[in-house]
């Protein structure tokens, strides 16, 4: 039986399910969309757990409730089993007094919604979302389980505004060298990744892996390049050095520059833009003419560098205006030149402790390989070709610091000529502009001949002065956007600091949710000090968590909720296109996941959980208007077909997702066929063709005459003076930190130094009492930490360097007195834990690393583990919170043996 699994953002794997006498035996790859898929129908280590997971004895296959009203860790719940009946009858009348005002005393919903893993338990929700829709009221999402912690943060959000990347990947088919600061992609990028790579690689495909401890994906690398933790910024900044102070300027690809960038536009003596004074268009400096035209000025030869006398204005924030008469301006590329000049490779070497040599010999080596000039063809339209890419690890577009690496990074692309075509760095997904399948579809012209972006308002008029949820992204926050993930990007750090009285001093502490619901996700495991979060979540009037096993998370609700697994319900999802990560397809359509056997004991499906729901709520003919309008994936009723659901029936999963096909096959065949669910149970999906055209926003940026927010962030600097005037009006001064990181070029920042000063300055301690940095790497086998109870996961992962304990450098163990197996403690300002040492030469002298997400107290089989977790040493401070509200899972720790 065909299916999928989606158990992280790479997916869906799409695999096959053998069936014997009602009994799910064998999981395997689905051969049959060999050529299609970019693995060839490969799936990764995780749903060979799926049969595990689905007859796991610990699972919950009843609902339950607690009688025991005192909440804490070493409290008993007090669990007995209940009815489906009552259970919903509870639920319901909790729910049914908030929709007379959904909105509590502050102004915070009084519905609170959480789901992990980058929104992937969407594609097991069902219709849920639907019903969500149909509430009628707002529902709290900033109560995160780790995002914006453990996400890619700056990369969202400013990789959205520059070329719609929600994601980036390289164009690994045509690639030839990657620069990878800490992308960890062979235990990231799910199985595609891991088979693109690998083909790569054998094509002759270089990758200078630059980190400080050897990953998995460093160890297939040409090069690997122990970088001091944190000073990532400082290598990419003497990259441009040597790119832009060292190297002539005809050798960068000029034409790329002068007609797809901001390079050319003219920066004032404020610091914004001159602009013309009849249209208000930026200006560039015309080498023909001699005179300052605007910048689409037809047959204009923009000058890159030089200083000119120009006449116009420069617009700030706000009311801000200065008109010039012949003042000396300069072109954005002349001020990013003098920006980057004092950061030299022998300037970053003392900082990152890599040779100057090394940092200039790589910089010159991805300006060789970027073959400037060279052009491809695809599928039949002639394409610059530059088959170079730099990417960026987690930790290292998270926080403070990020913002400069995700711009360098970018800039370096930019000065090759290489973001979005073929060989170079492309977007793979947009999420902020747009919930389109088809990326290029979200490039729209805006002002000053970049795309539009979906800023949120900072003028005086607009902006947003009460915190709508309780981390406040609207008020805080401008670039999430307002669409349906903004409050997934706003600052889910700053909400469990608000809640606890540690943030925010002059906004007041919010209310708990009156109610709370949870689906896949472990806020207690994945988020920072989970001891204090304990004692947060524990006052929560009313829990209830949609429940696979008892966890430390569920160990708080009031009522746990059986969930149907991956193998047991019904849902069809869009496949294709290009997606997260080396998700780049050559075809697109939609894929069914099916129950491929009865679901066991009184476990139920979202869509009877949410029909129910609705009855009792007096929503359902709102819940099924939702799903017609397309809650499920697409709209049921067009102007071309109508397969929509009665309003004022009850319909079963077969009906909805019936439907939900029909509409699916007459999108892929373009209205020649629209065969329901038994088409998909039997073939799996349904596809067509997708032109490689569409994974490269070059043409349509060219078809449009757009161009790249780069390098000169004008706009991102005006936001954030308007921001700073609103905030401070309203006496909010606890921001002005994170608003100093809006700013037009970047500055380079001593992360060492600041997280150093931030411990002494919060915690009472001496920054040298912890010399390490705890860093933290991603697992293949438990990413996403859904199946950590599953024994298959373990016993793989046990092949796998770094699972079992702390790794520590061997010499430097040598001289703690540390040997390999003994018990060591690692201690942060606010926690310390306990694992066995596991000695390696691959990481340096001051590192330790921690792989995943453990330290389970409650969740059955990983709960025996004995290895620790890092999040509990890792502090939740608020002077730790970069601009967009982010930090990182990493911090400075001490290390010592333990007596054995």
């Amino acid at each position: 039986m065909p299916t999928y699994c989606y158990q992280c953002v790479n997916g869906p794997d799409l695999l096959t399910v053998s069936v014997s006498d009602g009994v799910a035996t064998q999981i395997e790859p689905n051969f049959s969309v060999r050529g299609m898929h970019p693995a060839d129908g490969k799936v990764c280590v995780k749903p060979y757990g799926l049969l595990q997971k689905l007859y796991n004895p610990n699972r919950i296959l009843k609902p339950m409730k607690r009688t025991n009203p005192r909440k804490g860790r070493n409290e008993d719940p007090g669990w007995v089993e209940v009815s489906w009946q009552d259970a919903l009858d509870l639920l319901a009348a909790k729910l049914r007094p908030l929709r007379d005002d959904y909105r509590d005393r502050h102004g915070h919903p009084r519905l609170a919604f959480t789901i992990g893993g980058a929104g992937t338990p969407l594609r097991y929700m069902q219709s849920f979302p639907a019903l969500l829709r149909a509430w009628g009221g707002p529902v709290d999402q900033s109560l995160g389980a780790g995002g914006t912690v453990s996400c890619y943060h700056s990369e969202h959000l400013y990789g959205e505004l520059w070329h719609r990347a929600f994601a980036v990947s390289p164009d690994t088919p045509l690639c030839n060298f990657i620069v990878s600061f800490g992308n960890n992609i062979n235990a990231s990028g799910g199985v595609t990744s891991v088979r693109r790579h690998a083909d790569a690689r054998g094509r002759g495909m270089r990758r200078i892996q630059i980190e400080p401890h050897l990953t998995v994906t460093g160890a297939t690398a040409s090069e690997w390049i122990p970088i001091r933790p944190k000073t990532d910024s400082a290598f990419l900044f003497a990259m441009l050095h040597v790119l832009l102070c060292e190297t002539k300027l005809e050798a960068l690809d000029i034409g790329f520059l002068k007609g797809r960038t901001a390079a050319p536009y003219l920066v004032g003596p404020n610091g914004f833009f001159v602009r013309d004074q009849t249209n208000g268009k930026p200006l560039v400096w015309d080498t023909r003419s001699g005179a300052a035209v605007p910048y689409d000025w037809p047959a204009a030869e923009p000058a890159l560098d030089g200083a000119f006398p120009a006449s116009g204005f420069e617009r700030g924030a706000d009311a801000e205006s200065w008109t010039h008469r012949e003042a000396i301006v300069r072109p954005a590329h002349q001020v990013l030149v003098g920006h980057v000049r004092a950061f030299s490779p022998e300037w970053a070497s003392d900082i990152c402790d890599v040779p100057a040599a090394t940092i200039r010999r790589i910089a010159q080596q991805f300006l060789a390989e970027a073959r400037i000039g060279a052009t491809t063809e695809i599928d039949g339209q002639t394409l610059p070709l530059r088959p170079v890419a730099v990417m960026l690890g987690k930790a290292v577009n998270n926080g403070w610091g990020a913002y400069e690496c995700v711009w360098a990074r970018t800039m370096l692309q930019i000065l090759v000529g290489g973001l979005e075509v073929p060989g170079g760095l492309l977007g793979s997904t947009s999420r902020i502009v747009a919930q389109d399948a088809n990326r290029v579809a979200s490039c729209e012209p805006g002002e000053d001949g970049f795309m539009s972006f979906p800023f949120l308002p900072t003028d005086r008029e607009h902006w947003v002065s009460a915190s709508e949820v309780r981390h406040g992204h609207s008020t805080l926050t401008p670039m999430t956007g307002s669409g349906a993930i903004a409050q997934s990007l706003g600052s889910t750090t700053l909400a469990w600091l608000r809640m606890q009285g540690r943030a925010a001093e002059t906004w007041s502490r919010p209310d708990p949710p009156d109610v709370w619901l949870l689906y896949r996700c472990n806020p207690l495991i994945s988020n920072a000090e989970t001891g204090r979060l304990a004692d947060t979540i524990a006052s929560f009037p009313f829990q209830v968590s949609f429940a696979y096993t008892l966890d430390e998370t569920s160990h708080f609700a009031d009522l746990l909720l059986p969930d149907c697994t991956d193998l047991e319900s019904l849902q069809l999802i869009r496949v294709g296109g290009t997606e997260s990560f080396e998700q780049f397809w050559e075809s697109e359509g939609w894929v069914l996941r099916q129950p491929v056997v009865e679901p066991r004991g009184e476990t139920r499906c979202f869509d009877w959980i949410a029909t129910e729901l609705a009855r009792r709520l007096g929503i359902l003919p709102a819940f099924n208007q939702a799903i017609n309008a397309g809650a499920c994936g697409l709209p049921l009723k067009t102007e071309a077909y109508d397969f929509s659901l009665d309003p004022e029936r009850e319909h079963g999963s077969d009906a909805i997702w019936d439907a939900m096909c029909r509409a699916a096959s007459f999108e892929v065949t373009g209205g020649t066929a629209c065969d329901g669910l038994d088409y998909f149970r039997e073939h799996g999906l349904r596809s067509r063709p997708f032109s490689r055209l569409n994974w490269y926003l070059y043409p349509a940026m060219v078809s449009q005459n757009l161009r790249f927010e780069l390098p000169y962030q004008e706009r991102v600097a005006r936001i954030g003076r308007q921001l700073g005037n609103r905030l401070h009006e309203q006496g909010i001064n606890w921001w002005d930190r994170q608003l100093s990181e809006y700013e037009p070029l970047p500055h380079f920042k001593d992360l060492n130094r600041l997280w150093d000063e931030a411990l002494e300055r919060n915690y009472g301690v001496r920054a040298s009492d912890y010399p390490f940095w705890v860093l933290t790497s991603r697992s293949m086998q438990f990413a996403w930490g859904g199946n950590a109870d599953i024994q298959l996961m373990n016993e793989v992962a046990g092949n796998v360097a770094g699972h079992s304990g702390i790794q520590i450098n061997s010499g430097r163990a040598a001289a703690l007195g540390i040997r390999e197996g003994d018990k060591i403690e690692v201690s942060s300002p606010v926690g310390s834990v306990t694992g066995r040492a596991i000695l390696r030469e691959g990481i340096r002298p001051d590192v330790v690393v921690m792989m995943g997400q453990f330290g389970h107290w409650k969740t059955p089989y990983a709960r025996d583990f004995a290895v620790p977790s890092l999040n509990s040493l890792v502090p939740m401070n608020a002077d730790l919170l970069d601009g967009g509200g982010s930090t990182i899972d990493a911090t400075k720790v001490n290390v010592r043996r333990l007596a054995s």
